[in-house]
This record gives structure tokens, sequence and C-alpha cells, in this order.
């Protein structure tokens, strides 16, 4: 029987396993401060607040990545550093993670439908990485790496995704709890 797993903790040794295995044993990338943030994605990206947290100048939640490039446009330096991360970090964790809600994400109707996820992706994470200054010293590295091998670590985010569909519903179960 798989042990109650509970907490922030619990989910993070999950996502931490399963993102060491795929990218360290599957894909042969080892590099441990991009398996931390790809980790430390994941358990931010469990909570819709966090997926969602920005918002306009007027105070409008940014929802797509069309209103969160103009609103990066406008902003001053550490904040469109802030924006641009996190633009890369959404557009990687629908692409790779859920890209089944992508035709809903870019529908016609919206305006991402004229926006590459990739494209934004590694862009804003470009852009990002160019802040080296402390306290992003040690992230600008990760995030270029993030700009450079977008496709891999979304490949590697779509293997997490599979494996966290294989484990038993009872654990499935048990993690939603603790999330």
């Amino acid at each position: 029987m798989v042990p109650l797993l509970t907490g922030e903790d619990s989910l993070r040794r999950l996502f931490a396993a399963l993102t060491e295995h795929t990218f360290h044993v599957e894909l042969g990338v080892v590099d441990p401060a991009l398996s931390d943030y790809l980790v430390d994605l994941l358990v931010r990206f469990t909570k819709s607040s966090e997926i969602y947290r920005h918002r306009s100048a007027e105070g409008d939640r940014l929802e797509g990545v069309a209103d969160m490039l103009e609103e990066a446009e406008q902003r001053e330096a550490r904040a469109e550093r802030e924006l641009r991360r996190h633009i890369g970090d959404f557009t990687l964790f629908w692409s790779g993670v859920y890209p089944e809600a992508l035709p809903r994400l870019k529908s016609v109707d919206r305006k991402d439908f004229f926006i590459s996820y990739d494209e934004a992706g590694r862009q804003s994470y470009l852009i990002a990485s160019t802040f080296e200054e402390e306290p992003y010293e040690e992230e600008a590295a990760v995030l270029r790496r993030l700009s450079t091998e977008f496709e891999m670590c979304k490949f590697g985010l779509n293997r997490i995704r599979k494996e966290l569909d294989e484990l038993p519903a009872e654990t499935a179960r048990r993690i939603a709890e603790a999330g």
C-alpha cells in the first residue's frame, strides 16, 4: 500500500522523483538546477492562483499569453523580467503538461490564436535570462537553458504527465488531496 501523501513536501518529492527519472535516466540530461526549476514549476502550478497570478495595470487577471506579452512591454525592467519568466513558465506548462488544453487556450475567438506558445516561451525565457545581477544571477543560466532547450523540456514534462496519468487511481486521489 502506498503511504498517504500529504502536503506540498510530498508533492515536491513526487515531482522530483518523476523529473529526475525522466530527465536523468530517460533523456540523459543531468542538470540539477534545471530539474529543480521544473519541479518548482510543477509544484507552483498545482495552484491556479499561481498560473494566473499576474495582473494588468488596470488590475485585470492576465489569462492569455498575448495579454501577458503586451503587459510585459509596458513594465519597468524587474517587473518585466518577472512577467517574462512567467510567460515562459505558463507556455511550457500548458504545452508540456496539458497540450490537450491548447486548442481551447488558442481558440479562434481568443488573442492567443495568433501566438506560438513555443516561440513566446523561448523568447520570454531568453529575455528574462538577461537579468544576471543579484538576485537573478543563478536563475539566469537556467532560464537561458529553458530558452534553448524549450522543446526538450516540453517533451520531458509531457513524459512526466504520462507517468502521473499511469499512477493507480488511489495514489492519484491521495496526491490530489495533498495538493
